[in-house]
């Protein structure tokens, strides 16, 4: 297990205008002695939105132990080169794990914001600043050990998943069978996305209401939108949503109520603490009392 590690790293997206719906990539990274990099969809991973999508992903999560996990805090800055001010941040946290090992904004800005005369773009350039904070890392293999294998990708459904993946995608298949009846991207790029996204999703919403923070769960509300906008059938998803969002509450009230309960105890233990002080010294008292007298001490004493 690590302690907390951060790092800010700066992306610079050059000819951005001129890219596609392929999605890109910054350089590998190191921080908590993981691998990272970051993950961006210049034409968005749904064109209804016409937006820049921006996700942290862990590389090569195919050569990690079998059980990793990584809890870690990401903020994304898009600098706007014109006025600081008017730069563009979101946060967000999650645990990344093998089936679900990308996390981000599908919207982290709308090409109409993303213009030129707004300040974004600078001759063609696009400056991302991302701040990393590792809080907790398992199944950690070192660095200088990894290996970057080949990833090959299988078809689940006319999506291409890595073979970690394959499992989870048919048991979503299996227990949703019209997930995709109203789906309506078309391009591998994006699906894939969508599905990454579906499984982090899914992911997340499986912890318990004790390993999620309010901010988590509006980003979770966030990312089931934006899902459901692509023709995805998640109502079963909405009501999961639901119900841990009622979970969270109820742990909240529950807390509070306990803290109560315990401020106005504090008294009485207190008084418990005074009440058995006072018996131990009255017990000292007593055993000072049953101690049987010597006739011969004062014999003793004046001889």
């Amino acid at each position: 297990m690590e302690t907390t590690v951060d790092t800010t790293i700066t992306w610079v997206i050059k000819n951005f205008s001129s890219l596609q719906s392929a999605p890109i990539y910054s350089d590998i990274f190191v921080v908590g002695g993981c691998k990272w990099r970051i993950m961006a969809y210049p034409k968005g991973i749904n064109k209804a939105h016409d937006s820049f999508s921006l996700f942290l992903n862990v590389p090569d999560n195919e050569s990690l132990p079998t059980g990793w996990r990584r809890h870690a805090k990401v903020s994304f800055s898009l600098v706007n080169q014109g006025s600081e001010k008017l730069s563009q941040r979101k946060v967000t946290q999650h645990w990344f794990v093998q089936k679900a090992f990308t996390w981000g904004f599908p919207v982290m800005i709308t090409h109409t914001e993303l213009n030129a005369k707004m300040g974004f773009l600078v001759n063609g350039e696009l400056k991302v600043v991302a701040k990393i904070e590792v809080l907790e890392v398992v199944g950690k293999l070192d660095v200088s050990k990894e290996s970057s294998p080949i990833m090959k990708t299988i078809d689940v459904n006319g999506f291409q998943v890595l073979p970690s993946q394959v499992d989870s995608v048919k048991r979503l298949f299996e227990k949703n069978l019209d997930i995709v009846s109203k789906f309506r991207l078309k391009n591998p790029y994006l699906k894939t996305a969508c599905m990454n996204l579906l499984l982090s999703l899914t992911e997340t919403l499986c912890q318990s209401p004790q390993e999620l923070s309010n901010d988590g769960l509006s980003d979770a509300g966030v990312a089931l939108a934006y899902l459901i906008e692509t023709g995805l059938k998640l109502d079963w998803l909405e009501k999961k949503l639901d119900e841990l969002k009622e979970k969270k509450k109820k742990e909240e009230s529950c807390l509070v109520r306990l803290r109560e309960m315990d401020e106005q105890l504090q008294p009485f233990k207190k008084r418990c603490l005074d009440i058995e002080d006072q018996i131990s010294k009255e017990k000292e008292e007593l055993l000072a009392a049953r101690e049987p007298l010597s006739l011969y001490d004062d014999i003793d004493n004046n001889v």
